[in-house]
């Protein structure tokens, strides 16, 4: 009699729904679809963070086909005389091979982090840290040179058409900003890797899994920098 009561009692208990269910899913770390919270909320940040760049780069292409006046030559403005000679996007190609280094070094970071070698891939993750400091460093070197010497703004410029400073200023920065706060993410955790904090708690290495695919969404956004501003 006891037993039909508490199951009448909890039939007629009223089932969570809407958003009583997600909190409930969310609170007790439920996987709808097998995979990790964490990893989830980073393929949705950078989903976000795709459709930001696009607009960026549609609107830089936009504004270079409708200007009736001439694009400056991306060879010219961007090239470094070295030893008396000219050579065009020296720098930049030194920056794009740096970057695609530290996206090499951050997977065999990933690689070694599910094998819970830990010394090795928090080294490999501070390679990579150190990659893009440096790369943050040319960039700064490269907006100097254009700001101080050749007298770039983001309202004009002496090599052509006005729109292109504010362009690259707003795409280029809006990037090196990413790797900047993908250096700081990178170095910390590493640290926690390094001291063992991911295997005290009891879980595993998905961290540096998720911390690589932002750096290798930094690395292909890169990219496509390169080909549309640089080249193009």
């Amino acid at each position: 009699m006891a037993h039909d009561s508490v199951v009448t009692a909890a039939a007629e208990a009223p089932a969570a729904s809407g958003w009583e269910t997600i909190v409930n899913d969310w609170s007790s770390d439920k996987q709808t679809f097998r995979v990790p919270w964490g990893k989830a909320m980073m393929w949705i940040f950078l989903l976000s963070d795709t459709f930001i760049f696009s607009c960026f780069l549609t609107s830089y292409m936009n504004v270079r086909m409708s200007t009736p006046v001439e694009w400056p030559n991306a060879s010219v403005v961007f090239g470094l005389d070295v030893f008396g000679f000219p050579v065009p996007l020296l720098l930049i190609a030194i920056m794009t091979f740096v970057l695609i280094t530290s996206s090499g070094t951050m997977a065999m970071a990933v690689n070694l982090g599910y094998r819970r070698d830990r010394g090795r891939a928090a080294a490999l993750m501070l390679i990579t840290a150190a990659f893009g400091a440096i790369f943050v460093g040319m960039q700064a070197f490269e907006w100097t040179k254009l700001i101080v010497e050749e007298g770039v703004r983001p309202w004009s410029n002496p090599f052509g058409a006005e729109q292109f400073g504010a362009s690259f200023f707003m795409i280029t920065g809006f990037h090196g900003l990413h790797v900047s706060a993908g250096v700081v993410y990178l170095v910390i955790v590493a640290l926690k890797v390094l001291r063992g904090d991911y295997e005290r708690g009891g879980g595993n290495y998905e961290i540096v899994e998720i911390a690589g695919l932002y750096w290798h969404f930094v690395d292909l956004v890169w990219v496509f920098i390169f080909a549309f501003f640089y080249l193009w």
